[in-house]
């Protein structure tokens, strides 16, 4: 598309990870400004710190996205620094092991084996955590940040999960929670529709993080039995890599290219969500 992303704001949550850091070194190769805000705020300045290097502009902020008062502060702090945000990109979310079971199966045996988490006994608290950390800080976040749209317009992403589509086994809460987002996003969209706000979300399939990659490979480097599962799965038998996800994101917030496009989840998984295993 070739687009420049001059004039515009960009703000990113969960911005010192693995996937939206990469989004925010794009968006600053573009011309963006980009603030890229997390509750680990030295990972977000690391981020700044090599845009900065390769001549981008952004600023790393601490926020904490269930906290509305910090959400605002960090709101106050970017309008003062870079601007009105443009361009929101709720990317803070993740799983939590009190929200997720040991097996992928349930078997009558299990209700009384202390060693496994079964449904039964996944903890409540847990399971509103996760809730919260995916749809609860998106939620707050675009309420904070989306008035800066009101006049201008503006974009906004989601991030949702191939979760939303084919729940996995063992993390009821994450898929839940997930499939919460790609609802909301759609909610957004026509809620937001006569106000010039467009929103949309990205649903990743499989891609190493610092949070899943313990998950995916044993020490040695070796795949574990679930990385198996997940490449037998995936149609092109490899993970994502994070610059995968730039060109749908950079089409969604283009408002020549994508202005007529609201409302819609874009799966990027390599077409798990789509294979039947047959």
């Amino acid at each position: 598309m070739g687009q420049k992303m001059e004039g515009q704001v960009v703000v990113i949550t969960g911005g010192g990870g693995v996937l939206c850091s990469t989004i925010a070194k794009e968006y600053a190769k573009l011309g963006a400004k980009v603030a890229v805000t997390d509750l680990r705020v030295e990972a977000a300045q690391a981020v700044c710190d090599e845009i900065a290097k390769n001549g981008g502009i952004a600023k790393a902020y601490s926020i904490n996205c269930l906290d509305k008062k910090s959400i605002q502060a960090a709101h106050d702090a970017i309008v003062a620094d870079l601007g009105p945000c443009t361009i929101l990109v709720n990317g803070a979310g993740g799983n939590h092991p009190k929200g997720t079971t040991t097996s992928e199966y349930f078997f009558p045996e299990d209700i009384d084996d202390e060693a496994k988490v079964s449904f039964f006994d996944l903890d409540e608290n847990g399971v509103d955590f996760v809730f919260k950390l995916n749809f609860t800080a998106t939620f707050l976040t675009t309420q904070v940040f989306a008035k800066d749209m009101i006049k201008t317009g503006g974009n906004i992403i989601n991030i949702s999960s191939m979760n939303a589509f084919r729940p996995l086994t063992k993390i009821p809460a994450y898929s839940g929670a997930k499939a919460a987002v790609s609802n909301f996003t759609a909610w957004l969209a026509v809620h937001f529709a006569n106000a010039g706000i467009r929103v949309n979300a990205i649903a990743p399939g499989f891609f190493v993080t610092n949070q899943n990659k313990a998950l995916l490979f044993n020490a040695d480097g070796t795949p574990t039995p679930r990385t198996e599962k997940i490449l037998a799965g995936t149609p092109m038998r490899r993970f994502g890599k994070p610059e995968e996800l730039l060109g749908t994101i950079m089409w969604l917030t283009d408002n020549d290219a994508a202005s007529f496009v609201t409302g819609i989840v874009v799966p990027i998984d390599g077409g798990f969500s789509a294979y039947s295993g047959v």
